[in-house]
């Protein structure tokens, strides 16, 4: 009696993957994810990886383990993947803070988000 195999979350032409729990405020990271909404993967990866933001280096990852997922889970062509979606979500908020004058309290936040993102496999035009 085997157990019956999971329904797919996305369509057959799509794979996806997910990061959790990274270090930054959602605006931060939303910041980073329209950078390579709607982009072939190629140039996304690129923008990517000369990006000054300090949290592209794990959109990145992200989107390297989404085109993996594509590619062996899938057997989704590379040079045919766009990123269909990059969505962000907020996660916990560590709340910190540190004493200030007249007995008073100053509040610290630390807010964390995650980012999934969706590739695509579209066939392209002659």
């Amino acid at each position: 009696m085997a157990q019956e195999k999971n329904p797919r979350r996305v369509a057959e032409n799509e794979a996806m993957a997910k990061i959790r729990m990274l270090r930054t405020s959602p605006q931060k990271l939303n910041l980073v994810a329209g950078l390579i909404r709607g982009k072939k993967v190629e140039k996304a990866m690129a923008d990517l990886a000369f990006s000054k933001k300090r949290i592209s280096h794990d959109v990145r990852k992200c989107l390297q383990s989404a085109i993996a997922n594509a590619e062996n889970n899938h057997n989704l062509d590379v040079d045919e993947l766009i990123v269909a979606e990059a969505y962000v979500g907020k996660n916990l908020v560590m709340k910190r803070g540190r004493p200030r004058a007249r007995g008073r309290f100053g509040r610290i936040i630390k807010p964390f988000s995650e980012i999934t993102i969706k590739v695509r496999q579209v066939e392209e035009q002659a």
